[in-house]
């Protein structure tokens, strides 16, 4: 979500836009910043709270009276940021659309309602979407927010045809579909040397097929297809290695472990180097050397996508603009938004196949075939997912709610 809201805000700049930020977290510059703790989700009263309001059906008067304290809380920084930057447009990231953070939604869904700002609410997932909100005790909550239902000066934007259509059945609101993007417009930069020794720091020999699979680890990535796929590439003698880029996610280390001891009993080499692989280069505690993704991804051979569910899919573009070939589970998304627009991947259906493994050891092999490939995903890419795609909607929209060309 982070990576959106940042390209969102780099567009809206050029087209000669100011951005401010109001975040529990920020890494943006403090002259164009609003830092208010509470609102981060992983702030320790706000996963105390959460933990409540979604493993029980019933709630107390202290609970209620807790999230409302914290709502006004949120509100009263939400009130304190648009007149510290004289706001014209507020864009919720995510927080309309998923209950996270509840007091959060409820603030931004009241400010807007008593302030009538204008807003494009970003909606990535839905409540709906994620089977730990089913149950809660707050259903009151998540119908007045996530999503509100607004008119007039308010926008939704979904990341795909399917949230669109659940969006419009589920609470009948109207939205535009924006899906992620990327900047196609500028190919990725020359290695500058960093990450020369990235194979040699994670012990990865020259002559290894180098697979990466560039997620976080939680169960819908589907990392144990990747696994599989690896297997029958080592059967048939090649020398490979599994490299899954990131740590768990915030859904345990069940399945970590799961992936760790199949991974044994397959006999493969799985390297789970999210202590190695960060969000800036730098060292860790022990002083070993730390890795961005992008400092990963010109060391791939291949790279494995078989998510059983995406919203959309940041790691598809993110190889297609490396120009990676790649293996892709036909999730639904995928299926319906993406797949028809005639991009060349290995497709699966749930199973790694013989014909999968044929398929993947064909491009493997034929590197003049692989370029031609992976030159016309990113051609393609460029069509659908660049930031010029991003520039033309977000103008609408802004056009919409001001009645001009923007």
């Amino acid at each position: 979500m982070t990576l959106e809201a940042k390209k969102w805000a780099r567009v809206l700049e050029e087209k000669g836009h100011r951005c401010f930020w109001f975040a529990g977290k920020l890494d943006t510059p403090e002259a164009s910043s609003y830092l208010c703790d509470k609102a981060f989700f992983d702030h320790p009263e706000i996963l105390e709270l959460q933990s409540r309001l979604f493993d029980r059906k019933e709630r107390g008067r202290e609970t209620s009276d807790q999230i409302h304290a914290l709502r006004e809380e949120m509100k009263d920084a939400l009130y304190e940021f648009c007149a510290k930057f004289d706001l014209d447009l507020l864009i919720p990231q995510n927080i309309l659309a998923i209950p996270m953070h509840v007091p959060l939604g409820l603030a931004m869904t009241e400010f807007l309602a008593e302030t009538r700002t204008p807003a494009i609410a970003h909606h990535h997932d839905f409540v709906w979407e994620r089977e730990r909100f089913v149950h809660s005790c707050v259903p009151d909550y998540l119908r007045m927010a996530f999503p509100p239902r607004f008119g007039g000066r308010f926008r939704s934007v979904v990341i795909n045809s399917m949230g669109q259509a659940d969006l419009a059945r589920r609470a009948g609101l109207p939205s535009t579909v924006v899906p992620n993007v990327f900047d196609f417009e500028n190919p990725p930069p020359a290695p500058d040397g960093y990450a020369d020794d990235f194979r040699a720091q994670l012990g990865i020999s020259k002559d290894e097929t180098l697979v990466l699979q560039p997620t976080r680890v939680v169960p819908r990535k589907g990392i144990e297809h990747a696994i599989e796929l690896v297997r029958e590439l080592q059967k048939r003698g090649r020398k490979i290695c599994l490299l899954v880029s990131h740590e768990a996610g915030d859904e345990g280390l069940d399945y970590h472990d799961l992936l760790k001891a199949r991974a044994d009993e397959a006999g493969i080499r799985c390297h789970f180097a999210g202590d190695r692989i960060g969000e800036i280069r730098g060292e860790d505690a022990g002083g070993n050397k730390v890795y961005t993704l992008w400092d990963a991804y010109p060391h791939a051979d291949f790279v494995t996508y078989p998510s059983l569910y995406e919203g959309f899919g940041n790691a598809f573009l993110e190889t297609l603009y490396f120009s990676k070939p790649m293996l892709v589970n036909r999730y639904s998304v995928y299926t319906r938004d993406i797949q028809p627009l005639g991009f060349e991947v290995v497709e699966m259906d749930g199973v790694v196949t013989k014909n999968i493994a044929d398929q993947v050891e064909a491009v493997l092999d034929d590197p003049e075939g692989e370029a031609t490939m992976v030159r016309h995903n990113y051609e393609l890419a460029g069509r659908y997912f660049s930031h010029q795609v991003l520039h033309r909607t977000l103008g609408q929209l802004v056009g919409e709610l001001f009645g001009e060309d923007s």
